[in-house]
């Protein structure tokens, strides 16, 4: 892939994540006043399934492309997501390969969390990290300036 196709690819995908961002953020300041709750209403159980939504959406729009996006700019070797995430710390997108992990075990339980007592366990990990998925999409579009 020639470097223009690449950075034209990695425009794209930032603003695929600006739009997704600014959903999640929505949704958060929403889910933020619901907070945690042993039983949450009609209305509130479907604000959390929705800020569940866009946050396994954000986080994939996040290892899925912007990291790979880059590196294709940055001509690294694609290798695994592991690779992807080890050099996004690198590049100081993200403060530990650890809480990446964690956000990315969470998109995973959210995508396959159909009884309601478990996802409004997940609810509580969701306000917890949804701040630290902010920070990591507001690094990558500083980072992504220069392009």
């Amino acid at each position: 892939m020639k470097q223009q196709e690449a950075v034209k690819i990695l425009n794209e995908n930032t603003s695929l994540l600006h739009d997704a961002l600014n959903w999640l953020i929505r949704s958060y300041t929403i889910c933020q006043k619901i907070g945690v709750k042993v039983e949450y209403s009609e209305d509130e159980f479907d604000d959390m399934e929705t800020l569940s939504s866009r946050f396994a959406r954000v986080t994939d729009i996040v290892s899925q492309k912007l990291f790979r996006s880059i590196d294709q700019v940055e001509l690294e070797d694609k290798g695994t997501l592991l690779d992807a995430v080890n050099r996004a710390h690198q590049r100081g997108l993200i403060e530990s390969v650890d809480k990446m992990r964690e956000i990315r075990e969470l998109r995973n339980q959210i995508v396959h969390e159909y009884v309601k007592a478990d996802l409004q366990n997940v609810f509580i990990d969701i306000l917890e990290f949804t701040p630290i998925l902010i920070k990591i999409c507001n690094n990558i579009f500083e980072y992504c300036k220069k392009y």
